[in-house]
Parts: C-alpha cells; structure tokens; sequence
C-alpha cells in the first residue's frame, strides 16, 4: 500500500536535471501528497520521454464513468498487475516513472517516512491512462503506483511497499519495447531504504506543509 508521499528535495533544478521533467512544468516541494493529486512523472511520448503532471487514482481509458474509481486505483499489485481489467493496458503500453523522495506507512498509529538510505530522490514505477469524456473536453490523464511485497526491514511497517526503481532500470520501464519479463523482473521491493517516525500532521491529506516532516515530539496534534 502506498497512499501518501512526498517530493520535498528542496532544489528543483535537481529534480528537472535528474530526471529531464524540462522547464515547462512547475515543480513543487510537496510534504503530503494524497490521492486525487497531481503528480510529477515522466511519460515516454513517440518523441522520447518527457514531463507530465497525472492525477493520481488511474482511470482506465474504456471507463464510461470514472466516479470514485480513482480512489480505489491508486495502487497496482505487481503480481496482478498484467492481467487486472483497470491496469493491462496500461502495464502493456503505458508506464512511467513518478517522481518521489519519499512515501509514508503507518505502524501502531504513527506515520513513517521511508526514504532511500542515501535520501536521493528516486521513481515509483507507475501506470497511466488518458480518459476523454468528450471530443471537445482536455483528456484526464491519471497514474497509479505499483505494489510489491515489503521487503523484510520495512515489514513492521507494512506487508506491502510501492516498487522503487534503480536508476539503471527507469529507462527500461518506460520503454515501449522492453519485453514483458523485463518488467516483472524490476517489480521487486528496494532493500536501501531508512525510515523514521514524523509528526502526525501528515494524518489530514489536505496538510501539505513542512511540519509533516517534524519528529513527532514536535508535532502538533491532528
């Protein structure tokens, strides 16, 4: 389960440099990011990979309404992933890189930041699909995050964690070509990650501020 992240790297020009998101999208520091966001990815277009802003909660494109669908397709269980009706097509044809540097489990009531160990920002391996409910209408492109089991320093946190990439592997994910089992092979959880306990604010998914990032002494009560 993944259902809150974070994209607090305080430099931008890091974040577009690393992963080539260019100068047309704004990057913000988020400290809270929830279902129903935008967030930063990377897409692979015929023209190469670029930046795109997805709502997060994937809406398949053959959806006749979308509804509350988004709420319950913000995740992808990797060992389903290529088989479930809301996730094949995009498995097949449409993947991407979500931007993070972090994503929050709780344990015993208390929220957690899980990082890599070194604190570099990094990509989820993610989904999309583009939804147009009408010729006129701009398309709603979406994303989801795809799942694998936890590895085992963050099973006391949750039997589940998003798939992290290496940076060697982004390009492959994202490539049309690469073969299906190439891409069940980088579905698998990422062992140097460190995590530490924060402040409760994070509790409101409408809290997007820098005290979400406090140590929980610090935190004020939500």
């Amino acid at each position: 389960m993944c259902g809150r992240f974070t994209l607090a790297t305080p430099d931008p020009a890091q974040i577009r440099a690393r992963f080539g998101v260019g100068e047309s999208l704004e990057v913000r520091r988020r400290y809270n990011v929830a279902p129903g966001d935008d967030v930063l990815a990377v897409i692979s277009r015929r023209e190469g990979p670029r930046g795109a802003l997805l709502r997060w909660g994937l809406i398949p494109h053959w959806a006749s309404d979308p509804g509350g669908l988004g709420v319950k397709t913000i995740n992808a269980r990797a060992e389903t992933v290529a088989e479930r009706p809301a996730y094949r097509d995009a498995f097949a044809r449409r993947r991407c890189l979500i931007v993070a540097d972090g994503f929050y489990e709780w344990a015993a009531g208390t929220p957690h930041r899980i990082t890599r160990a070194d604190g570099a920002p990094f990509a989820f391996a993610g989904l999309w699909a583009s939804w147009r409910p009408a010729d006129d209408v701009e398309p709603l492109r979406s994303c989801a995050i795809v799942t694998t089991a936890a590895t085992e320093r963050l099973r006391g946190l949750h039997d589940r964690m998003p798939v992290i990439l290496a940076p060697s592997d982004e390009a492959d994910w994202i490539d049309p070509a690469s073969p299906p089992g190439r891409l069940h092979d980088l579905l698998r959880g990422f062992e140097a990650t460190a995590h530490r306990p924060v402040s409760r604010a994070v509790n409101d998914a409408r809290h997007d501020a820098p005290d979400c990032l406090d140590p929980p002494e610090q935190a004020a009560l939500f």
